[in-house]
């Protein structure tokens, strides 16, 4: 199992589409509140379509919550202060994929908890992607290595 974690997303489009992603694909997204939206937000179900009612969604209230949910199990994050490309990572079964807030990141806490930080290389002088897109690249590269695309 491979396992996709947002951290206090704030815009409920993104958060909509990965859990849109996680619909198609059988990964679970797991939301670390506090969200900067409501998930009665118009764009999350504008985004998200009618593929939310099949995403398996589970939140969490707080980041000590997810912590104690999911001990044991190897944390990954997406960073752009990272220096190991995301394609030059081995995931395991069990890994949960996590994407920070598209504002800020993560804090320096949640940073340094993570067993893995994984950067995606880019054009000099460009920084980031969007943290739907991110996902999207990291997600497909580790469900290439473990074999979990649909056959």
């Amino acid at each position: 199992m491979f396992e996709i974690a947002l951290y206090q997303p704030d815009i409920a489009a993104n958060a909509a589409t990965i859990m849109r992603m996680g619909a198609c694909f059988g990964l679970p997204v797991a939301v670390i509140e506090p969200a900067g939206f409501t998930w009665s937000d118009s764009s999350l179900r504008r985004a998200g379509m009618n593929y939310l009612a099949r995403a398996e969604v589970v939140r969490h209230a707080s980041w000590s919550a997810f912590r104690e949910a999911t001990a044991g199990r190897r944390l990954v994050l997406a960073s752009t202060g990272a220096s190991l490309p995301y394609a030059d990572f081995v995931f395991v079964p069990g890994d949960i994929l996590l994407m920070g807030r598209e504002s800020a990141g993560v804090p320096a806490e949640v940073h340094a908890a993570a067993d893995a930080r994984l950067l995606i290389p880019m054009r000099p002088g460009l920084r980031s992607l969007n943290v739907a897109m991110a996902c999207a690249m990291i997600a497909g590269e580790a469900m290439r290595q473990l074999r979990m695309f649909p056959r």
